[in-house]
């Protein structure tokens, strides 16, 4: 689809709000202006978050400075989703050189840890739960270490500037928002440790009841964390603050062993992109251990030899979306891991050879039996025991100056590990290794725990480009494995159904992982689903797909738009002119 195309059926927002269970509520039309280039778009998880990000830009930052703003303000004000103590993968690209970047900000395990961090004496895996409650959950963290990297090359304000929105926010307080509320009171009916946490107790939990919407928060311990990071962008990784993080993963039960040398051995690491092409266009995403770039990049691939455009979002369209995803999923779930455990480089899974003898297995009218691996270059795949939970963050930004950021940022499950120190949450990321070491068949899992290494991620953060070579949309949310999906369907809605991204962005949510598929539950109509049944495919339409996509789509003409994921509290905003 063409940006003519997109620019014919929808009007630019200069501001263009999609929250929770809602539709935007204003939209009007870019007031004309000499200008060649927009002054810069912001789409996020929390309007605070967004309110951030625009007021850097409104200050001259950059993208990647309103990055740290808003990563920053989702910490407070989402904190079950994202935060100082968690990490993060962030794509940038420079539009002055044509390059595109990964920052890795992903946690790290402690350097004395084994594969059986998350097994009891006799070998087997512990309970998922009793994992992520624990000291042993807990790994570096690595987001801000990582937007201290990136503002080194991008950033144009000073770094301590960038906090100070936050500062005010965290000191005077926010109103606690419906979805957190909801999330408090959902972890306190699973018997979360949180209500006992010495710092989270009486934050959230005051009186003992989850704190109520509405109520005006105030996190004093967050902004002194915020003042010590305006000091040394490394301060979650080495001095007091790293004393308190180490000392919090100490405790008990099922203490943990994450050292203050520990952390101060940590490094972000930045290296190009992974992209491939797609139908002209190219994508690109965060190399491993995220495994969303080379899971969503494999199924286009595996897309490419269906007319996806002539199907639509039809129940053959759907099909042919379902069976590529299983394929993908089967591939990422067997071999993707830390570089260093892969069996071979990522790039054999994108091999177009080896990916369209995959793609012959798809039939038109007729169900995969099984979705197992392949055998790229002749490896061996293992049987994952990898557990997922949903989480996460997704946002993304546009300067004026064409500077694009799309970031997924994560403490992993609800509220992380539930250990609260310095007014933040500790993650819970080495939870995202597999429990287990060796498959049933006696085969090494790549994604097994070892010694300083990063967990396989899901998350997927993307850019696309135009078949010029011009930046055209970024996308991703969160979501735990479902990331992937999430991010296909606004891929394929956009370029192959001429979909506007807020449209794309408002599809059923359709997860293909194994032998059965989740749909959205109340999403897609009843005719599809029963024709998708009557093809052999497994349907389970009962549970809800809260994904958070976040959108944003170069119109040309100096003109962007955008898309926030209406199952969350997202929104997009246009930063004013300057």
């Amino acid at each position: 689809m063409t940006r003519a195309f997109l620019a014919s059926t929808l009007l630019a927002s200069t501001l263009f709000f999609a929250a929770c269970d809602s539709a935007p509520v204003e939209i009007t039309e870019p007031e004309t202006t000499a200008t060649p280039r927009h002054p810069g778009m912001v789409a996020a998880a929390h309007p605070l978050a967004v309110e951030a990000g625009l007021a850097t830009l409104a200050k001259g930052g950059s993208a990647v400075d309103a990055a740290v703003s808003i990563q920053a303000a989702l910490g407070l004000v989402e904190p079950q989703s994202s935060g100082l103590g968690g990490g993060a993968f962030m794509l940038v690209h420079d539009p002055e050189t044509g390059g595109v970047w990964t920052y890795d900000g992903r946690e790290e395990a402690p350097s004395d840890v084994d594969d059986s961090l998350f097994q009891d004496a006799e070998g087997e895996p512990v309970r998922y739960f009793d994992g992520i409650v624990s000291g042993r959950s807990t790994g570096t963290p690595g987001a801000v270490a990582m937007l201290g990297m990136a503002h080194g090359d991008y950033g144009t304000l000073p770094w301590d500037v960038l906090f100070e929105p936050v500062i005010h926010m965290a000191e005077d307080g926010f109103a606690v928002s419906p979805r957190l509320n909801s999330l408090l009171a959902r972890m306190d009916s699973f018997g979360s440790p949180m209500s006992e946490d010495a710092e989270a107790g009486p934050l959230f939990f005051p009186n003992g009841e989850p704190v109520a919407v509405g109520t005006i928060l105030r996190n004093p311990a967050y902004a002194d964390t915020l003042y010590a990071l305006q000091d040394n962008p490394r301060a979650m990784v080495e001095g007091p603050i790293a004393e308190s993080i180490a000392a919090k993963v100490a405790e008990g039960p099922r203490p943990g062993t994450l050292s203050v040398a520990d952390m101060a051995r940590y490094q972000p690491v930045k290296h190009e992109a992974l992209c491939s092409d797609y139908r002209g266009h190219r994508v690109c995403g965060a190399r491993p251990p995220a495994s969303g770039g080379v899971a969503t990049q494999a199924a286009l691939e595996l897309l490419e030899p269906f007319d996806m455009t002539a199907l639509g979002p039809t129940p053959e369209g759907w099909h042919i979306f379902i069976e590529a995803s299983r394929l993908a999923y089967a591939d990422r779930d067997a071999y993707v891991s830390a570089p260093d455990t892969m069996p071979f480089a990522v790039e054999a899974l994108l091999d177009a050879d080896y990916l369209s003898g995959r793609a012959a297995l798809i039939s038109s009218d007729a169900v995969i039996p099984a979705a197992i691996p392949g055998n790229p270059l002749g490896a061996t795949p293992a049987t994952d025991a990898t557990p997922d939970n949903p989480g996460t963050s997704h946002f993304t930004v546009v300067d004026g100056d064409g500077l694009v950021v799309s970031m997924t940022t994560t403490v992993e499950s609800a509220f992380g590990s539930q250990r609260m120190t310095n007014g933040f949450f500790l993650n819970n990321q080495l939870t995202d290794f597999s429990f287990r070491s060796v498959d049933d068949d006696g085969n090494l899992i790549p994604n097994r725990v070892g010694p300083r290494k990063r967990p396989r991620s899901s998350m997927s953060p993307t850019i696309v480009f135009a078949p010029d070579g011009d930046f055209l949309f970024t996308t991703g949310s969160p979501g735990g494995n479902s990331i992937i999906a999430y991010t296909l369907k606004t891929i394929v809605g956009i370029l192959d159904w001429g979909l506007s991204p807020q449209a794309a962005t408002d599809l059923p949510n359709v997860i293909a992982r194994g032998d059965t598929v989740s749909v959205e539950k109340g999403a897609m109509d009843e005719a599809t689903l029963e024709a998708l049944r009557a093809m052999g495919h497994r349907i389970d339409d009962s549970r809800g797909e809260i994904s958070g996509i976040h959108i944003i789509y170069d119109l040309g003409d100096g003109a962007l738009t955008g898309a926030a994921d209406p199952r969350r509290e997202g929104m997009v905003g246009e930063a004013s002119p300057l």
